[in-house]
This record gives structure tokens, C-alpha cells and sequence, in this order.
């Protein structure tokens, strides 16, 4: 969000306050504006890039990771203590054999006991919570509020109504286009089949066809396309027809015939209702929930086992709240997750999900607040939906207006790529020049999924742990700095970036040409997160050192 009322102070000043042990009321220096002048990596990654360049530094590697390596070069000697991150999220696979080190554990509560040991009001919260119980597909808010009109008030009814209307309209549309291609894949498939003289072929075999039969050309032209996205016409054929079933579902409103929280048993929009409600199976229902566990790899993976991946922070501990549905997540599940966290000790919660509509927005506003008073830092993914969020709303947020923030602990982070181009920032990424506060690294990133594998995911979701990692080895390191000071470190201490960009939003993605922008403009600091200057800021403010 906005920089509040910077005032920024000389090196020489940092150093007169740090030794009169003032530094919680130390503003934050301004960040250096110089510019690393490099050309763009033409070669393609290694395995070894692949898998870590969110922790590789520009100058060095020519890949724009935030210099996490590098900040450990600085820290080496250094004392640090034991910082908790809380993960609001899906189910997280604390069991997992890059995460289990890195669990955190309620030491104050004897497992399956069925006491609430420490009387925190949650029984057997050993690694955290389970907000959501025993259920995980959930619908979209809009939809709910579809389904109970009481929760929303009237101006939010209507633009669910409104936005009602255009995802039918849509659905029709994805009828009609996703039918058409099924029918084509089809097609192309039974063209294959008579040529080959048999139902299975490999897309090589299709590459490899040299006819002038107009029917064999253009299925030939149509399923190279098709191979751009998928490994077989057949797979093209059941995404096509899911898609065109979804979209029926849309049309006829059958996702409103459902209530998926029964299973839960509270009232989700009675925020005093059953207090204790869910329990504390807080990993994954199945495997295809997966969520969680990769954005708390991204976050604390236990650095240097000789397994998977390397987490951003070293001294971490992840507290899993579950709380995030396949769908929209409930405001009484994320206010009282906030809450949790705070409750118990972290002193970083990463909140990856997002939302068009939020009828109860003021329990996570009053959550928001609450953790700020208690110095905890919220970093927030910005969405994935490649849009200005100074214009269009997303929730959760710090600013209900979208310009004035409720508080100074909420750090919005948007997406980028590895390529040190005009493909900077992820062409999803949402963005804003008052509410995105910084970049990180959320194309491909590799991480942590339930039952000790590991993959590559896009999204905010993970330019944002990746934040709060950088945000939890400042606190671990330097203890002393509050939670503002920290959000400020790390939008003043990244590097600027002085690219002309593609907006977000738009190419070929969108279905338009790319619009260039300045990279300064997507963001209120313009710059992508950086470990090691971080670190040093950090290190400058506490130590009163260059």
C-alpha cells in the first residue's frame, strides 16, 4: 500500500538513535535508486535456476531473484532466534519431508487428549488449526450471497447480481466455443486414427504427416495447436467437455443448490457463533489440495537437508491455519485465523487467496487492526486476475476506500517472472500504484506438495511467501524492528527496476496487444524484493553499520 508519511533520516542519524536503543522509532531509510544494467538472459535455465531463482541475485546470476544466497553471505556470524509464520491457507502437509523440521507445535497441548490444554479456546491445536473441519470444495462468495441475499447488503447484491449476469453470459459464450472444439478434437481424432490405422499415436507421429488431403491438413493444423497445451487429443477432448459441463452448471445455477459448510456445523456469518468450531487436522484432505503446502515451502523449507528445496527463511517455524476452501474463503474463517495466529505467536502471517466480494469485510478489517497491535506483519497476495486493484476491488485489503490504509502492517505483493525484460511482471498479476506495495518472484516457482513431492506453481500466492520469508529472516535476525518498519525494509530495500514493461492484463493472454508501462508504475515502491539489501538495511538501522 501507500508509504505513510516517510521521513527518512542519514546514515549518520540511524547510527546516533540505534545507540540510544530507539530503534522501534527509527523511520526507514530510502532505498538506493540504483539501477542494474544487464541484458536479459537468452539462455534457457538450468534445473538448478529452474528450481532456485527466486533465491538467485541480477547482478550475479543475471536472473532477478531476490538475492536470498547472497543475504546469507551477509548473515553468516550472526545471531538470529526463532520466528513463526502463520499460514493462512488450505491444508498444509507438515509431514512432508522438506516442511516436518519445520513444523510448529503447540508445546503447551498434549496431542489427542481431546482437552483444550492450554485453554486457548481450541482443542489438540498441535500444529495450528482446521478452520474449515471436514470440508474443503466451497463456493465462489458471489454465489453464496446469491444463496442467502440477508448476508450482503444492498449495493454489494446488486453488483453480485450484475456480476452474476456476465459470468452467465460468459458461460454461454464457453458452451458454444468449448462445444466447437470438442468437436473438432473429435474430428481430428477419427482423421488420425483412419491414417494411422490405429486409436493411439503419438504427437510426434501427427508433426510428422505430409499430405495434400485437406481433411488430414486441417486436422493436422488443429492438433499442433492443441499440443501446445496438451499431450493428446484425448486429454484436449475431457478438458473441453469439463469445461462445457462447468459451464452448464453456471447457466442452470446447480452450484447453488448445495450447501457445503453443513459438514462445519456453525453459522459462517455469525462471527461469535460456536467458538472452537473445526478441529485440528490441519493438512490436506486429499492431494489435490496442495496449496498450502507449497506456499509454506516457498516460505521455510528446511534449508540444506540435501532434499527438494531450500525455504527462504532459516529459523522458522510454520503454524498451518486452514481456512482456505476450494472456492472463496469465509471473512469468519480468515478474521478468526488472523487472530489464531496472533494469538499464538506469529509474528508473520502470509494470506494467499483473494476474493471479488466480501460481505463481512469489517471482522477481517478489526483482524487486521488487532494483529497490528500486537506487531505482527500481514503480507497479502495481490490476485491473480491482472488487474489495477487501485480501481477494482479485492479482499482481503488494508484500505476500504482503497487509498487509506486502517493500519501499517499489511505488505500487498504482486507477481514477476525470471526474464529481465518486457516480461518482468507476471501478465496475471494484479496491480496498483496505491495498493500493490512490491514484487517477488511468482512464475514457476518451485516448492513443496503434500506426500513429499514437489512442483512448479504461478500466482501471487507465492510472490507473497516468498515475501514473508525475506520478512521472517529480517525478524529473526533483527528482532528489534516492528512490523511497519520491516513492510517498509522491504519495499525500500528492493531493486529498482527502470524497464518498460508489459501491463498486466494485457497480450496475448487477454486476447490484445501488450501496453507498456514503466515498471515503477505497477507498484507503490517500484521495486522486486531483495534479501540481501534488506538484511543490510536492517542491519544499518539496528547496528548503526553500512
Amino acid at each position: 500500500m501507500r508509504v505513510l508519511k516517510p521521513v527518512f533520516y542519514s546514515a549518520i542519524a540511524v547510527a546516533t538513535l540505534a545507540s540510544c536503543k530507539t530503534v522501534s522509532k527509527i523511520p526507514v531509510p530510502a532505498g538506493s535508486n540504483t539501477v542494474v544494467n544487464i541484458p536479459a538472459k537468452k539462455a534457457e535455465l538450468t534445473d538448478y535456476e529452474q528450481e532456485n531463482w527466486q533465491h538467485l541475485d541480477l547482478a550475479t546470476d543475471t536472473i532477478p531473484g531476490m538475492s536470498v544466497n547472497k543475504a546469507y553471505e551477509f548473515l553468516k556470524g550472526k545471531k538470529n532466534i526463532e520466528v513463526v509464520v502463520g499460514v493462512i491457507d488450505s491444508g498444509t502437509d507438515l509431514k512432508h519431508e522438506d516442511l516436518v523440521d519445520v513444523a510448529w507445535v503447540n508445546s503447551e497441548e498434549i496431542p489427542g487428549d481431546g482437552i483444550d490444554n492450554d485453554k486457548n479456546g481450541y482443542v489438540d491445536d498441535i500444529n495450528g488449526w482446521n478452520f474449515l473441519g471436514d470440508s474443503y470444495k466451497e463456493h465462489l462468495e458471489y454465489e453464496r450471497i446469491l444463496m442467502k441475499p440477508e448476508v450482503a447488503d444492498a449495493e454489494t447484491l446488486a453488483e453480485v447480481k450484475a456480476y452474476q449476469a456476465e459470468k452467465i453470459a460468459e458461460a454461454k459464450k464457453t458452451v458454444t466455443r468449448y462445444g466447437g472444439l470438442k468437436v473438432m478434437a473429435e474430428e481430428a481424432d477419427k482423421a488420425f486414427a483412419k491414417y494411422f490405422g490405429k486409436s493411439t499415436y503419438t504427437k510426434e507421429e501427427v508433426e510428422a504427416i505430409n499430405t495434400n488431403d485437406s481433411v488430414l491438413s486441417q486436422a493436422k493444423m488443429f492438433a499442433t495447436r492443441m499440443f501446445g497445451y496438451f499431450d493428446t487429443l484425448e486429454e484436449a477432448k475431457e478438458y473441453f467437455e469439463k469445461g462445457v459441463k462447468d459451464a452448464q452448471k453456471t447457466i442452470n445455477g446447480d452450484n447453488l443448490k448445495i450447501d457445503y459448510r453443513t459438514v462445519v456445523g456453525d453459522n459462517a456469518y455469525n462471527i461469535n457463533d460456536k467458538p472452537g468450531y473445526g478441529n485440528g487436522n490441519t493438512g490436506h484432505s486429499e492431494k489435490g489440495e496442495l496449496h498450502g503446502s507449497h506456499v509454506s515451502g516457498v516460505v521455510g523449507a528446511t534449508r540444506n537437508n540435501g532434499k527438494g528445496m531450500n525455504g527462504v527463511a532459516d529459523n522458522v517455524k510454520i503454524m498451518a491455519v486452514r481456512s482456505v476452501s476450494e472456492g472463496d474463503e469465509y471473512d469468519k474463517d480468515v478474521a478468526l485465523g488472523i487472530r489464531y495466529a496472533v494469538d499464538n505467536g506469529a509474528k508473520v502471517i502470509n494470506t494467499s487467496f483473494g476474493k471479488g466480494f466480501s460481505p463481512n469485510k469489517e471482522w477481517v478489517y478489526e483482524a487486521i487492526k488487532y494483529a497490528a497491535s500486537k506487531d505482527v506483519l500481514i503480507v497479502n497476495a495481490a490476485g491473480n486476475d491482472g488487474k489495477n486493484i487501485d480501481v477494482e476491488k479485492t479482499f482481503p485489503n488494508d484500505a476500504p476506500n482503497l487509498v487509506d490504509e486502517i493500519a501499517d502492517n499489511v505488505l500487498t505483493v504482486g507477481a514477476m517472472s525470471a526474464k529481465y525484460n518486457e516480461e518482468l511482471p507476471a501478465s496475471f498479476s494484479n496491480y496498483g500504484k496505491k495498493n500493490v506495495d512490491v514484487f517477488a518472484p511468482g512464475v514457476q516457482v518451485y516448492s513443496t506438495t503434500p506426500d513429499n513431492e514437489y512442483k512448479k506453481l504461478d500466482g501471487t500466492s507465492f510472490a507473497s511467501p516468498a515475501t514473508a520469508g525475506v520478512a521472517a529472516l529480517v525478524r529473526s535476525y533483527y528482532p528489534e524492528l516492528t512490523a511497519s518498519q520491516v513492510k517498509h525494509i522491504l519495499m525500500n530495500s528492493g531493486t529498482k527496476i527502470d524497464l518498460e514493461v508489459n501491463k498486466p492484463g494485457t497480450g496475448a493472454r487477454y486476447g490484445t496487444a501488450p501496453v507498456k508501462v514503466p515498471f515503477s508504475e505497477l507498484s507503490v515502491s517500484g521495486r522486486v524484493v531483495n534479501a540481501y539489501n534488506a538484511v543490510r538495511m536492517a542491519d544499518r538501522m539496528v547496528n548503526g553499520r553500512k
